[in-house]
Parts: structure tokens; C-alpha cells; sequence
């Protein structure tokens, strides 16, 4: 995906997930807005940083880099939203990317989802704001749940009690 697709996904998700965590009309939903906006678009770019050294779509472009941005919070308490942008970034790239991306990278190979679109096809655009849609239906899914108290029973609690802080 281009720049633009990135920056477009990365703005429609965090407001959207900022408007989902507060869905009133208020400095508070603006609040949520900035607060999980900022940081899903700082993600949504940090992966391109490979285009000035590096390896493109290998050097941040892999689940290590994921990995240690969803363990990120954990240590520094800030910056939750940061994987929710790479998140997002991967997908795109694997949707609108001919050539793959190093997912395992140093390990070799690229992948990539073989329904994807080249970044020049007249589709980009349809594929950036369908993977976008789709990407806030999962995070809407995840928050009704939350609030529903799903995420709270023995089988996730034991399942998060497990993951090592």
C-alpha cells in the first residue's frame, strides 16, 4: 500500500476507535479521539521506516517489531494504541502489495495474501477503506465484548494470567 492508504486507514481507525471507546457527542470523545488517534497513526507509519534504512517491507515489517510494540505498554505504560497501527499497516501491505512483505523476517521468503491489489490498481482505494471497515468492526466487536464482560471470564483470564509481564 502507498503512503496514502496508510495515512487514510490509520486516521479513519483511530478516530473510529476513539469515537467506539466514547460514543458521545463531547470533549471526552475528542479526548478519545486525539488519545488513540495519535498514537494508531504513529504506528500505521513507524513500519516505513525501512525505506530510509534497512530493507523495505523486511526490516520493520515483521512480527518481531509487532511483538515488541504490543508488549510496549506493558513496560512504559503509554503508547497502547502504537500495534493497533502496525497492526493495520501489515494488513494493507499484505492486501495491497504484489510482492509480499518479510513477515518472519531475517528468516527468507516474502509473503503475502494472494488476493491483494497493486498499489497502482484503480482498487487500492476500495481495498484501503474495505480492509478499514472490516478493521472497525473487529474493534467494535472487541469493545461490546469488553463491556459485555467476555473478555473477563475464567477462559480469558487465564489465557491473559498466562502471558508473562
Amino acid at each position: 500500500m502507498n503512503e496514502r492508504g496508510h495515512v487514510v486507514n490509520a486516521v479513519l481507525l483511530g478516530v473510529g476507535t476513539g469515537l467506539l471507546l466514547e460514543p458521545t457527542v463531547s470533549v471526552a470523545a475528542l479526548q478519545s479521539v486525539v488519545l488513540v488517534g495519535v498514537p494508531v497513526v504513529l504506528g500505521a507509519l513507524f513500519p516505513d521506516i525501512d525505506t530510509s534504512f534497512g530493507t523495505h517491507r523486511k526490516t520493520f515489517h515483521n512480527v518481531w517489531v509487532l511483538g515488541i510494540f504490543v508488549a510496549f505498554p506493558y513496560f512504559t505504560g503509554n503508547l497502547q494504541y502504537v500495534w493497533l497501527g502496525i497492526t493495520t499497516h501489515y494488513a494493507l501491505d499484505l492486501l495491497g502489495n504484489v510482492k509480499g512483505m518479510g513477515i518472519f523476517h531475517p528468516f527468507p521468503g516474502y509473503y503475502d495474501i494472494p488476493v491483494g491489489v497493486p498499489v497502482t490498481s484503480k482498487w487500492a482505494d476500495v481495498v484501503t477503506l474495505a480492509v478499514t471497515a472490516f478493521e472497525l468492526v473487529i474493534v467494535a466487536a472487541i469493545i461490546r465484548a469488553g463491556r459485555a464482560g467476555v473478555l473477563e471470564s475464567p477462559l480469558f483470564t487465564t489465557l491473559l494470567d498466562a502471558v508473562p509481564v
